[in-house]
């Protein structure tokens, strides 16, 4: 498959190439990524995509097992399936999300995600 010139980056790297490492490890190849990629806006947008989309997901995992230490706390036994299918229903969504992600940014794409598109825009 032939991909799409998008232009050069700082570190060397193809910026296909580039894009998808920035969804690799979540936010925090993100941040690497963001602040080393001085030039090329495509491979920032993805950065800072990744930065805002993993970072939601992270806090929100933190408050799911915060929410479970609660209720484990008050002794609400009752809540914890329901607590755990939140969060394998959310973690199952993040794999797909991070597997399309690092798919289209391979493929040379900007998906544009709601939310995380436009702060990413703003901040490439």
């Amino acid at each position: 498959m032939e991909t799409k010139d998008l232009g050069k980056t700082s570190s060397g790297i193809q910026a296909n190439m580039a894009a998808l490492l920035s969804y690799l490890a979540g936010w925090i190849t993100g941040l690497i990524f963001f602040l080393v990629e001085k030039d090329n806006k495509f491979v920032r947008f993805h950065a800072m995509q990744s930065i805002v989309v993993f970072g939601a997901f992270s806090a929100l995992g933190i408050a799911i097992s915060v929410f479970a230490s609660l209720a484990i706390a008050i002794q609400a036994y009752f809540l914890l399936p329901l607590i755990g299918l939140i969060s394998t229903l959310l973690w199952l969504a993040v794999l797909i999300l991070w597997i399309i992600l690092m798919v289209k940014a391979y493929q040379g794409e900007k998906i544009k995600l709601p939310i995380a598109g436009d702060i990413a825009e703003k901040n490439s």
